[in-house]
C-alpha cells in the first residue's frame, strides 16, 4: 500500500512486527493517559494562517547549536533498534546523515557507540546518557561518545526508576538473546538491582561537565522550576519530554509544558521537545510555541521496522513535506 502518512508506518509495524517487540515500543506508563495525551494536545492547537504572503521561496533550515540541519526535525533518543531492524541503530543513523538533521543515539543501544559513528561518518549525532550506580561505566561512556565525534551530551532526567509498563510487565519483556545493550556489556554482571542510579540531582551536571567538552543538553524537563534550574546549572539545551509517556502518567502533555519552559529560560538556552509529532503541521504548533527542533521517538522506529534506512527516510520525508506545507498554508 502507499505510505502515505506516519499512521500508516504505523499500522505496518503493529501488523509486523513481533507482539512484544510492538507492545514494548508502544508502552506507555499504567493507563497510557500521558502517552495519549501528547497526542491528543496538538489536535486542540489551532493556527491563525495569515493570507497572500509570497510563500514562493521557503527555507526550512534550522541551526542545533550552531549546526546546519535541514528541517527542524531529529530522531529522539530509543531503544534496541534491532528490535524493528535487524542493522538496528547503523540503519538510523544513515537516514539521519542521508537526509541531513540529528541523530540522538541511546546509551541503550543495540549496536556499539563505535559501529553508530563508523555507519554514518560526518553527520550530527548527539549521544544519551543514563547515569549509572557505576558511576565509571557512565564516565567511560561519555569519553567514547567525545572520542567519536559526538557532538552533544543529552542526559535524561526522568528515569530515576523504569515507570510501569503493563504490557512488559504482563510479556515478561527481556532483549532476545541474540540482541545486547552493546554499549554496556559486562558492566553490569555484579548488580542485583537496576543498574541506574536514582540518587542522581542537579549537582552531578557539574561532574558531567567535568568530564567532557561537548556540550549538555537535558532532557525530560517539563516545568519552569526545572528549566531555570538546568540554567543554573549551565545547559547548553533543554528537550520537554515525558519519555514518550512511558514514566509518569498524569503529567502534561510535552507541547503543553513547552510554553512554560520556553517562558522561563527566555533565549538563554535551546529548548527543543518530543513527545506525539505525527504531522508536519505538529512540528510548525511546537516552532510557533517556542521549540527549535522536535525529536520523533515511536514514528522513527515504525519506519524502521518498514524498511529500515529507507523507511526512516521515508518517514522523515514525509513529515519534512507536510512541515513546508504547513509553513506554507500558515502563511
Amino acid at each position: 500500500m502507499a505510505m502515505v502518512c506516519l499512521s500508516d508506518f504505523e499500522a505496518y509495524a503493529k501488523k509486523y512486527l513481533p507482539k512484544i517487540a510492538w507492545d514494548f515500543f508502544a508502552a506507555g506508563a499504567d493507563d497510557c493517559s500521558t502517552r495519549d495525551e501528547n497526542i491528543l494536545a496538538y489536535k486542540r492547537i489551532r493556527f491563525r494562517p495569515r493570507m497572500l504572503r509570497d510563500v514562493s521561496m521557503m527555507d526550512i533550515r534550522t541551526k542545533l547549536l550552531g549546526t546546519e540541519i535541514s528541517f527542524p526535525v531529529g530522531i529522539a533518543p530509543t531503544g534496541f533498534h534491532q528490535l524493528a531492524w535487524p542493522d538496528g541503530e547503523k540503519s538510523t543513523a544513515r537516514a539521519a546523515k542521508a537526509m541531513n538533521i540529528c541523530y540522538i543515539a541511546s546509551t541503550y543501544s543495540t549496536c556499539t557507540l563505535e559501529e553508530i559513528a563508523a555507519a554514518a561518518p560526518g553527520s550530527l549525532r548527539w549521544f544519551q546518557l543514563y547515569i549509572h550506580r557505576n558511576r565509571a561505566v557512565s564516565q567511560q561512556l561519555v569519553q567514547r561518545a567525545e572520542a567519536l565525534g559526538f557532538q552533544g551530551l543529552v542526559l535524561t532526567a526522568d528515569l530515576p526508576y523504569t515507570g510501569k509498563r503493563r504490557d512488559d510487565v504482563r510479556n515478561g519483556f527481556r532483549l532476545p538473546p541474540h540482541m545486547k545493550l552493546k554499549n554496556l556489556e559486562g558492566a553490569f554482571e555484579v548488580c542485583k538491582m537496576s543498574p541506574l542510579d536514582p540518587s542522581v540531582t542537579w549537582n552531578d551536571i557539574y561532574w558531567l561537565r567535568s568530564l567532557t567538552h561537548l556540550p549538555i543538553i537535558i532532557k525530560g524537563i517539563l516545568t519552569k522550576e526545572d528549566a531555570e534550574l538546568a540554567v543554573r546549572h549551565g545547559v547548553q539545551g533543554i528537550i520537554v519530554s515525558n519519555h514518550g509517556g512511558r514514566q509518569l502518567d498524569g503529567g502534561p502533555a510535552t507541547i503543553d509544558a513547552l510554553v512554560e519552559v520556553v517562558e522561563a529560560v527566555q533565549g538563554r538556552v535551546e529548548v527543543y521537545l518530543d513527545g506525539g509529532i505525527r504531522k508536519g503541521s505538529d512540528v510548525l504548533k511546537a516552532l510557533a510555541l517556542g521549540a527549535k527542533c522536535v525529536f520523533i521517538g515511536r514514528p522513527a522506529l515504525w519506519g524502521l521496522a518498514y524498511k529500515g534506512e529507507e523507511g526512516l527516510q521515508d518517514v522523515l520525508r514525509i513529515l519534512q513535506d507536510e512541515f513546508r506545507l504547513s509553513m506554507a498554508l500558515a502563511g
